[in-house]
């Protein structure tokens, strides 16, 4: 009966681990989905569209050739289609019959493009030669771009792949539980055989065998090898050990999750629960993270390389504004006097607060704070960054630093963003048309400015450099036969006001402060020195010579329900223009 049980065993574990193998190979279905099409229409830009990409869930992987150079890159729809304008290109989508890939061209005015590497709209690119195989994870609502160069036609072959769900989920179970009965036939057997041998070994004492003669001498010899041991009982130990060993392999074989159930798996599968996306019903982001950091990147490099040169024309690429003016600026005084000192350079990160404007149309402005890694001692700077088109890169528009002291107000995280708000708005306690008048009334006029109360003035360190105790100063230094004029005008920075949590608002605007110095005597003169000489070219003049300073300025303006107080929470100050007076 043992040894029945034991075949019983042996047959049923060699079924179930059969039947476990064979669905991990000749029973399982293809490891992944494919397809393909040739484009026999020529455009200089092919895009895969999300919903292309998503026809089969998991990862997706675009192998392309047909080209000697392939340039891909990926980014939300809208923005992959505005970069493209009114360019020819060709749409990849999926059959949802067949599954299989179809192509549209769509006609546009433009036959090529510009070249797309180093967009700042992407959000990953990649570059390769002759033929890509490139992986990628992206949700519907991204595209892939692909283009050769911008002027030569797009990659003629496009395939998309998708790994295939080759779970086997009973395949572990089968393994697990034929290698189970496997042992235990294996048990029954050695029982069977020891049950065997002692029914069919002797019954009664055997007759005693009469002694050997003894040898007259004796040699002793060396002990034979200790070799595997025969009969029966050692017969039965390697029939043991080979189908343990066998069992124990196959058993670990099958441990991967993959081959198990879900519901015996080690970690629980989360339960759907119904949520409200707070950024559903809103525009989407002007960026990500990720893409302000690379912006950040890049636009360090430039400004450092164009500091370094005193390249206006380099400059231009990244700055813009009041940002652009005050760099040109000093790029010009330095080339006349070069014991003037260089800007502050723009250090390329680390990214501290990101606030980007909700919008899905052009031009965009997101507001920024980055810290110098390398001197954490430095203040950090805020940055208004503005895309004027989609094919522009972001540039500049102001670089400030934040005062010693400056709290930034609560604002939204970079996922959801914030409105750009209109320079008249009257929620605030002062629209942002109006706050550089305000403030530079301040700096002239002190406790006499008519919005005075309306700022908080304490801990501000521009207002202790050049208010109007510092003015003050300059007229009682002057000699006798000189007078000096002071005055303030809107700079040239667009005023950018984004939204905080409050209610209140982050404002940047730009504030001209002029200085004229004249002769008020027949025959005297103004002298003019430091960067005033360097850059009006004037050492002394008799008509007077006129400055201006451009102070690029943050502030905190609350909303015109809340009692606080606008707050100046960070400036760049420099001369901008010097000339004599006509």
């Amino acid at each position: 009966m043992r040894f029945v049980l034991a075949i019983v065993c042996f047959v049923i574990a060699a079924g179930l681990i059969g039947v476990g193998v064979a669905q991990r190979t000749v029973l399982a279905g293809p490891s992944s989905v494919s397809a393909h099409v040739e484009l026999k229409e020529e455009a200089p830009v092919t895009v895969i569209s999300g919903a292309a990409l998503n026809a089969y869930p998991r990862t997706q992987t675009i192998e392309l050739s047909g080209s000697n150079r392939i340039f891909v890159a990926y980014g939300r729809t809208a923005d992959v289609l505005a970069w493209i304008g009114d360019a020819t290109y060709t749409e990849i989508s999926v059959d949802a019959v067949t599954g299989s890939l179809k192509a549209k061209r769509t006609l546009g005015s433009e036959s090529t493009v510009p070249n797309p590497a180093g967009s700042d709209l992407w959000i990953e690119e990649f570059e390769r030669e002759v033929s890509a195989r490139i992986p990628v994870n992206v949700p519907r609502d991204v595209s892939v771009l692909v283009v050769s160069d911008g002027e030569n036609p797009a990659p003629s072959s496009v395939g998309l792949s998708w790994p295939l769900d080759s779970k086997a989920p009973w395949s572990g179970p089968l393994i697990a539980g034929g290698a189970i009965l496997l042992l235990i036939g294996l048990i029954m057997l050695v029982w069977a055989l020891v049950h065997m041998r002692r029914r069919t070994g002797p019954r009664r004492k055997p007759p005693k065998m009469p002694k050997i003669p003894r040898q007259a001498r004796y040699k002793p010899r060396k002990p034979p090898a200790v070799g595997p041991g025969k009969g029966r009982r050692s017969i039965a130990r390697s029939l043991v050990a080979v189908p343990v060993l066998l069992a124990t392999s196959v058993a670990l074989a099958g441990c991967s999750a993959d081959y198990w159930p879900s519901f015996l798996s080690a970690e629980p599968t989360p339960t759907p629960t119904a949520t409200v996306d707070p950024a559903a019903e809103l525009p989407p982001t002007a960026v990500t993270i990720p893409q302000v950091e690379r912006i950040i990147g890049r636009l360090s490099a430039v400004v450092t390389e164009a500091d370094a040169t005193a390249n206006g024309d380099l400059a231009k690429t990244r700055l813009t504004g009041a940002a652009l003016e005050l760099r040109a600026a000093n790029y010009a005084i330095r080339g006349a006097d070069s014991s003037v000192a260089a800007l502050p350079p723009i250090p390329a990160g680390p990214v501290k607060l990101t606030l980007p404007q909700q919008t899905d149309t052009w031009p965009r402005t997101v507001f920024t704070v980055i810290q110098d890694a390398a001197d954490p001692t430095v203040a950090p700077l805020a940055l208004i960054l503005v895309q004027e088109t989609p094919r522009d890169a972001y540039k500049a528009s102001y670089v400030i630093a934040l005062e010693p002291e400056a709290v930034l107000p609560d604002v939204a995280p970079a996922s959801l963003g914030t409105a750009r708000l209109s320079p008249d708005i009257k929620l605030l306690q002062l629209p942002p048309s109006a706050i550089a008048t305000a403030y530079g009334d301040i700096l002239a006029k002190d406790t006499e400015a008519e919005h005075f109360a309306a700022f908080h003035v304490e801990g501000d360190t521009l207002r202790t450099q050049v208010g109007l105790a510092k003015k003050n100063e300059r007229r009682a230094a002057l000699p006798t036969t000189a007078s000096i004029e002071f005055s303030h005008e809107p700079g040239v920075g667009e005023i950018v006001a984004l939204a905080s949590n409050d209610s209140g608002a982050l404002v940047a605007v730009s504030l001209n402060e002029i200085e004229v110095v004249k002769p008020v005597e027949a025959g005297a003169a103004v002298n003019a020195v430091g960067a005033v000489k360097a850059l009006s070219g004037k050492a002394t003049s008799t008509k007077g010579i006129r400055a201006v300073y451009a102070d690029q300025l943050l502030f905190y303006v609350p909303a015109s329900t809340n009692s606080g107080k606008i707050q100046l929470l960070g400036f760049s100050q420099g001369l901008v223009a010097a000339s004599e007076v006509p």
